[in-house]
């Protein structure tokens, strides 16, 4: 089996909270984009913008979140909402071209307007195999 790329992982702050809330660690977050990498994307939503599902802690991916998520295979990945299935069935059409617009912005970004973002708080890289604080 082929060694999967690595994409730079980050979640903005919003889904930082969301996901120290739901206790979803940063190791669910890479396996999430690892699946996407693969091509295992849940629902590719068009225009750099996907949903994967991240497992339930103790529990399965199905019974688990949703995850929205600005992605550019090969490049980077940016968790930027997400959702209990039992809270939200899903996005209405504007929500939907929102999340659109900011990630054709966002993935057009260079390196150093995201390590700008890093900067001030509002991106957090994801880190492979740490612990979350």
């Amino acid at each position: 089996m082929s060694e999967i790329p690595r994409v730079t992982i980050y979640k903005n702050s919003w889904f930082a909270k969301f996901a120290r809330k739901e206790r979803i660690n940063d190791a669910a977050l890479c396996e999430a984009i690892d699946r996407a990498t693969r091509g295992l994307i849940d629902a590719d939503l068009g225009g750099g913008l996907i949903k994967q599902r991240v497992a339930r802690e103790g529990a399965g991916r199905s019974g688990g979140y949703r995850t929205l998520i600005f992605f550019r295979s090969g490049e980077r990945s940016i968790f930027v909402f997400g959702f209990a299935k039992s809270d939200k069935a899903n996005l209405d059409a504007e929500e939907l071209a929102e999340f659109k617009k900011a990630a054709k912005e966002l993935l057009e970004f260079s390196q150093e307007q995201v390590d700008a973002l890093v900067g001030i708080g509002r991106l957090l890289e994801v880190k492979r195999g740490e612990e979350d604080l």
